[in-house]
């Protein structure tokens, strides 16, 4: 059986690490996670999704995730229930979240930079999302579609190779 869930999203408030009862520090936090689509207004439609971290995991978030900080978060849906004060059974589904990564530094999310965008025409002209794209970079295995993870690293990994390397700061680090 697989439950996995990845998102990209940004924190939709200040999080505030708590304890239960046995001590054991937890967060809980709402992912705002873009829609590949607008609406008819052209407005940019999220989904906001609920996600719960323990142990050293809620320490690092609530230490050094603040409001609408980009974060990448990978764990697994959980459903759960419970009886409300009037006695009726309320079920809750959220992601318990296993790690999760800094998607931008410190200086990004208070100053903007531009930033070109990746021009998959300034490599070639083919489409490497085209179900009958062939690349002789990769492996009959990774032409499987049925494999979509094998398939997505090979591809961007044959993507990105004309792309130059990112610098990291000690600023942009959380620590």
């Amino acid at each position: 059986m697989i439950n996995n869930i990845v998102l990209v999203g940004r924190t939709t408030k200040t999080i505030e690490l708590k304890q239960n009862k046995n001590g054991t520090n937890y967060v809980q936090f709402t992912l705002a996670v873009n829609r590949p689509y607008k609406d008819e207004q052209g407005g940019q439609q999220a989904d906001f999704i609920n996600c719960v971290a323990w142990n050293k995991t809620a320490e690092t978030i609530a230490k050094y995730v603040p409001k609408g900080t980009m974060i990448g978060v990978e764990g697994r849906l959980q459903v759960r229930s419970y009886s409300n004060e009037a006695g009726v059974r309320q079920y809750l589904s959220e992601v318990l979240v296993n790690r999760f990564t800094f998607l931008e530094s410190k200086k990004s999310s208070t100053i903007v930079e531009p930033v070109e965008p990746f021009n998959p025409a300034m490599e070639s002209n083919i489409n490497p999302f085209d179900p009958n794209f062939s690349n002789p970079n990769c492996s009959p295995t990774s032409q499987n579609y049925n494999n979509p993870f094998t398939t997505a690293t090979t591809l961007a990994g044959s993507l990105n190779r004309a792309m130059n390397p990112i610098s990291v700061s000690d600023d942009d680090l959380p620590f």
